[in-house]
């Protein structure tokens, strides 16, 4: 099969185009035949090596050289294969993941375990736009956030990947929904559900005099004292991502937001969908979203399959309205 494969770090001219051996679904594996990944910051974090910090932890991704070298963590595509043990899926079923590498290629194996049925309404392209930034929305707001019915929620980053679906998601629980990005984005946030948009070039939400009951911030543009500044005494701050060097990135924003959250009354947490243990179900439950109409992925740009070294580059800027995909 062809794929993009990763033998140093790098930029984007370092994913080579190559043939490799197709792999063979072991006991509880599926083979899917990729139709469609997308890109996001977990990609092009992996491919640069950075922070560089981690590349000295346990889990991370490597020292010297990357230790995942096929790419992209979601997928939406066909069965073509089933290993022992597999019950739920047969070839031909058309289903989306987040396996976290193997994205960039013709075939990737993924445990039954994480797959699910692709949403019936979605295309290809739409559904590998799905997994990663509708999943770290869901954990920042249910599991981290706690959302509730009625609250007012602030999306800070309201226009790229994680944002656009946040914003969906807090209007399905019944939030009323306040997103900010730039002046560029603001229709496109307005035309998602948000009641209310903030150009950042125009105001700072966090001198607005507004109070939210839940922050949810992937821009990490603002110090989290500021941030907490616009929260009821109650609220809660989720930190999903920050600004940062090479070494540390985002790593400073989220322990100093951390490091106040026990000497105040607003609760201070972090999101990062990868380490989430519950993906399989998070899908599903994203497809009942999806289905009856309250979510529906926006997409910033296509590229085809030779061209993911492109789509990375693009990524990588940070201006990306949504979500980047790959149609392979």
């Amino acid at each position: 099969m062809k794929a993009f494969v990763l033998r140093s770090y790098g930029s984007p001219d370092a994913l080579e185009l190559t043939e490799i051996d197709k792999p063979v679904p072991g006991d509880g594996e599926v083979l899917v035949r990729v139709r469609a990944t997308s890109v996001q910051p977990y990609d092009w974090h992996l491919m640069r090596g950075e922070p560089y910090i981690a590349r000295l932890m346990a889990g991370g991704p490597g020292l010297r050289k990357p230790k995942i070298t096929i790419l992209g963590a979601d997928i939406a595509g066909q069965v073509e294969a089933v290993g022992r043990g597999v019950t739920e899926f047969r070839p031909g079923d058309e289903v989306f993941a987040m396996p976290k590498q193997g994205g960039f290629a013709e075939y990737v194996c993924v445990r039954e375990s994480e797959l699910a049925p692709k949403p019936k309404n979605l295309s290809f392209e739409q559904a590998a736009a799905v997994p990663l930034a509708a999943g770290t929305a869901l954990l920042g707001l249910r599991d981290e956030g706690r959302i509730q019915a009625g609250q007012r929620v602030l999306v800070h980053g309201a226009s790229g990947g994680v944002g656009t679906f946040a914003v969906q998601i807090a209007k399905a629980f019944g939030a009323e929904v306040t997103g900010v990005c730039s002046t560029r984005n603001v229709e496109l946030v307005r035309s998602i559900g948000a009641d209310e948009v903030i150009d950042y070039t125009v105001e700072d939400f966090t001198r607005k005099g507004q109070r939210y009951d839940l922050l949810l911030d992937n821009a990490g543009s603002r110090p989290g004292s500021a941030c907490r500044r616009a929260l009821t005494p109650k609220g809660t701050y989720v930190v999903v991502g920050g600004p940062g060097g090479r070494w540390l990135q985002p790593i400073p924003h989220v322990l100093a937001a951390l490091a106040v959250s026990p000497f105040t009354s607003r609760r201070t947490a972090t999101a990062d969908v990868v380490r989430c243990t519950e993906n399989k179900q998070n899908l599903i439950t994203l497809t009942g979203f999806i289905e009856d109409g309250r979510i529906t992925p926006v997409i910033d740009r296509r590229y085809p399959f030779e061209e993911i070294p492109e789509a990375v580059r693009y990524q990588e800027q940070g201006r990306a309205a949504g979500k980047v995909v790959i149609t392979i």
